[in-house]
């Protein structure tokens, strides 16, 4: 694996991507795991998970009519228990659009320029 090459998606990743597809049906979900990059932070001092900081995009028609914060709360219901368990997330970015708002401003992954 070369030092620019993504890592293979993790359980916690795995079961985040099919959580949202299942419930959330989207027509996008980019899921980027952010771990790496808080590490040196004092609360991960002592986590071994690989998987605990993750930046999430989605986009679905069950958005339709919410605001983003209802949006925002629908996700994290879902992954309660994956924010609750013992290694799981902790921090979670969200940014979640209808079809019609992602085709007026489509969000594209954040290159990785580490």
């Amino acid at each position: 694996m070369s030092m620019h090459s993504k890592p293979s998606p993790g359980p916690l990743e795995q079961l985040i991507r099919k959580n949202i597809a299942d419930t959330f049906k989207p027509t996008v979900l980019l899921i980027e795991n952010e771990s790496y990059k808080h590490r040196h932070h004092a609360a991960m001092r002592d986590v071994d998970s690989t998987e605990t900081h993750f930046r999430v995009t989605v986009v679905s028609e069950m958005f339709s009519g919410q605001s983003r914060i209802q949006r925002q709360r629908l996700i994290y219901s879902l992954l309660k228990a994956e924010m609750a368990m013992e290694g799981g997330i902790h921090a979670l970015t969200l940014v979640t659009k209808t079809p019609e708002e992602y085709d007026i401003v489509p969000v594209v992954p954040k290159p990785d320029i580490s």
